[in-house]
């Protein structure tokens, strides 16, 4: 039952709608790249880059060559967009996007990290079979079907982010009201309602307004009568945050991911003249020959319950993910363990100053070093608030340093750090050699607990 479920046909049209829109997307962020001089800025610039663990050995394209790789990014975008060499340009604009998103973890963004999900997702969804270059050039492979898991896995990743999104929300911070009350004070000149903004009431719908549409929002989606106030909810989101937060493409793309919730045969019904007719004549033709012309071929059992398998394996890691960080002890905003790829979205204001302390016990001699001597100003900002980029650049000290003729070198950090809008406190123990701490896991015994529960003024 469950198997006949999951490879039901269902309408392809909305995949196609999905195809086209996220082709576009990703086609609009490659010339941002360009336009705003962000692929010099971030990947030929720096002399040092912040690695995901696991994927040190990631590294930039040498000189110009980087701009090469988004210029292949933007032609596979246009190759998905037109459904043009589909299987391979698909693949390769996931390896593609997702090779840029490992390049420096100072460049993390969570919509990123969706974005290259869905990437890989859509390199097994066949969402090229209609209205593209692929189906007119190979009449074989045309279908009005695609099998129901192929929209429910999407239906389901767009489904995880809102919702972790929400149970991000359920802390002590948001539900005083911060850091929406800051980020509010700070846009009182947003027009026509932004002098609302510094008002408590205003600062509460909010904070509490985004929570509960992260949580209820799929639920109501998956409500036929709940479905349309549900999307307008969403879509009210979206652009609230596009006008208020200024975060590239996310909005649209949230938007239209959010859109597969809506029955699959939608972009006919709208598009098309005269659809209602041909819609319920092709469910009925749909109900009584389950494989007809113009409809893949049903796949080997074996092949069925691996696909099954997979996608649940998938679904299982997507669950339990954006979970781990319960493992770890602390507050997760300030320790950072565990926080990304969990879906805290724009969750928190951190700021912090470091300074870093580097001494030779052979000559007895300790010298200051500066992040901005080393590192891009964006950079930087990003370090200087997560200790395990601190402790990543401790290390880089090091090896410069005895690059230079220390072979052996202690460095150890200052960092005032604030959260929220609480006093600056020490969030690395600057009495920790951080070049004797290894890499790991685990958690980081060197990272000085929070001890303000409240901000100032609380």
């Amino acid at each position: 039952m469950i198997v006949r479920r999951f490879f039901a046909p269902l309408d392809i049209a909305s995949l196609v709608f999905f195809r086209i829109t996220f082709g576009t997307l990703m086609l609009i962020e490659v010339w941002r790249y360009f336009s705003h001089g962000w692929i010099a800025r971030y990947y030929i610039e720096p002399t040092f880059y912040f690695k995901y663990y696991g994927f040190e050995w990631v590294h930039p394209w040498p000189g110009p060559w980087m701009y090469v790789h988004f210029l292949a990014l933007g032609a596979l975008s246009v190759c998905v967009m037109l459904g043009l060499w589909y299987r391979v340009a698909m693949p390769l604009l996931f390896l593609g996007f997702t090779y840029v998103f490992l390049l420096d973890q100072a460049n993390y963004l969570n919509h990123f990290y969706l974005i290259s999900l869905f990437l890989l997702i859509m390199t097994f969804v066949p969402a090229h079979r209609a209205f593209s270059v692929d189906a007119a050039r190979h009449p074989e492979i045309r279908s009005d079907t695609t099998p129901a898991w192929t929209v429910w896995l999407l239906r389901a990743q767009i489904g995880v982010a809102y919702f972790f999104a929400g149970v991000a929300k359920l802390n002590a911070d948001w539900l005083r009201g911060e850091p929406m009350r800051m980020w509010l004070a700070d846009r009182s000149d947003f027009p026509v309602i932004g002098q609302l903004f510094t008002q408590e009431w205003v600062v509460y719908l909010f904070s509490y307004g985004g929570l509960l549409l992260d949580l209820s929002v799929v639920p109501l989606l998956l409500w036929p009568r709940a479905r349309p106030f549900a999307f307008a909810a969403a879509l009210a989101f979206h652009m609230t945050n596009a006008e208020l937060f200024q975060i590239g493409i996310f909005p649209w793309f949230g938007s239209a991911a959010t859109m597969l919730y809506f029955e699959p045969d939608w972009p006919r019904r709208v598009l098309v003249r005269g659809w209602q007719r041909h819609a319920r004549r092709k469910k009925r033709d749909m109900a009584s020959q389950p494989i007809e012309s113009g409809t893949p071929a049903t796949p080997a059992p074996t092949r069925k319950r691996v696909t099954l398998a997979l996608v649940a394996a998938y679904l299982v890691v997507q669950v339990f993910l954006p979970l781990r960080h319960f493992l770890y002890p602390g507050n997760v905003s300030w320790t950072e363990e565990g926080h990304r790829f969990s879906w805290h979205m724009k969750l928190r204001t951190k700021s912090a100053e470091a300074t870093f302390f580097a001494t030779a016990p052979l000559s007895g001699k300790t010298w200051v070093t500066h992040p901005a001597d080393h590192l891009t100003r964006r950079q930087v900002r990003e370090m200087e608030t997560r200790p395990d980029m601190i402790l990543q650049f401790a290390h880089h000290i090091a090896r410069t340093a005895r690059a230079e003729g220390h072979p052996l070198v202690e460095v150890r950090a200052l960092v005032m750090a604030s959260l929220n809008g609480r006093r600056p406190q020490l969030l690395i123990d600057p009495t920790t050699d951080l070049v004797s701490v290894r890499r790991s896991l685990l958690p980081a015994s060197w990272i000085v607990p929070i001890k303000e529960p409240h901000r100032r003024g609380d």
